[in-house]
């Protein structure tokens, strides 16, 4: 059933600016302490009344743990689809979309703030671990990315890398090419097909989902720009348990959407939060994940910065090791 308060929320949500991140995630954070049943527990066992909560470090963040063994859900309704993680590690997450167009809207106005209209780009998408099972969010993505692509040869390539490589090689100078790829993949691409990408946007996705040895982000990079004469990789941050992504352009230091937030908390101490620049736990908040929990809690170390952008260093050492993250020295 469509609430007025939710109806309300989506618009908000759709037209957020930063200046109202705080006081419309606050909005939120009531909300879904109203009508998430799991996170009413949560916070009531924390003994934390959200009427008393006015500031956006204050609220706790769901473990995101609870993705693997609830179904995390704020008011009454059947998915639409369900993601669900790799389950590299172990058991796999999984999380409810209400709407999946709600999700796919979401993901286009993120990376059209960074790139422009998907209608612009060529669009190729080198995924094979994640087109080999169901539930792929990030599939999900890419295929819409593909469908509102201007280009005819935009497409998902499993396992025929070499009309990859002849469309790569036919290319036109000036027009706008993104190579979306797993890691493992983009490897062994570049190391059968070496060529000239200077002019062509190549993101990493991280993961090496058991198919090549782990590196670090920067070993990756610097074998891609090596193959491909490239000044720099891009890279796309995301999990199954948020509905907003991040994107880097080289530096390893991620651009929030606009429904995105980071904060860094510390390890030992799951409410005190952290100033810019100090490492920490990740916590998100993503005003995206309306219908399920925008809270978030996750098992990475990384860094906040005063303006928004964060990093991510690597795993707590209590955390299972998970696929979509690539591991740093």
């Amino acid at each position: 059933m469509q609430t007025a308060a939710r109806e309300q929320l989506l618009s908000a949500i759709t037209e957020i600016q930063p200046a109202g991140f705080e006081s419309l995630a606050l909005d939120v954070f009531r909300y879904q302490a109203a009508g998430n049943p799991l996170f009413r527990r949560f916070l009531e066992l924390l003994h934390r009344d959200p009427a008393e909560i006015r500031q956006l470090e204050a609220i706790p963040f769901l473990p995101i743990s609870f993705f693997k063994t609830h179904a995390v859900q704020t008011g009454d309704w059947a998915p639409e689809t369900v993601f669900t993680s790799s389950g590299t590690g172990g058991q796999a997450s999984r999380h409810l979309a209400r709407k999946l167009d709600w999700y796919l809207a979401n993901a286009r106005r993120g990376f059209q703030q960074f790139y422009g209209a998907l209608a612009d780009w060529r669009i190729l998408a080198l995924l094979p671990a994640y087109l080999e099972r169901t539930g792929s969010s990030l599939v999900a993505m890419a295929d819409d990315f593909i469908r509102r692509s201007a280009q005819p040869d935009s497409g998902f390539f499993l396992s025929d890398t070499d009309r990859l490589a002849d469309i790569l090689r036919r290319r036109k100078p000036g027009e706008k090419t993104l190579l979306l790829g797993v890691s493992f993949a983009l490897l062994d691409f570049a190391e059968n097909y070496p060529m000239n990408l200077s002019d062509v946007t190549i993101m990493e996705t991280g993961g090496m989902k058991g198919r090549r040895k782990e590196i670090t982000r920067d070993q990756l990079h610097s074998a891609l720009q090596a193959a491909f004469h490239t000044p720099a990789i891009h890279s796309e941050f995301g999990m199954t348990e948020l509905f907003s992504q991040a994107y880097s352009t080289g530096s390893g230091i991620f651009v929030p959407a606009p429904t995105l937030r980071a904060l860094a908390f510390e390890i030992n101490d799951p409410f005190a939060c952290l100033p810019p620049g100090r490492p920490g736990r990740l916590c998100f908040v993503d005003l995206a994940n309306l219908d399920t929990c925008a809270f978030i809690a996750t098992e990475d170390v990384g860094k906040v910065y005063a303006d928004g952008r964060f990093e991510v260093l690597g795993r707590l050492d209590t955390a299972e090791m998970r696929g979509c993250n690539l591991m740093v020295e």
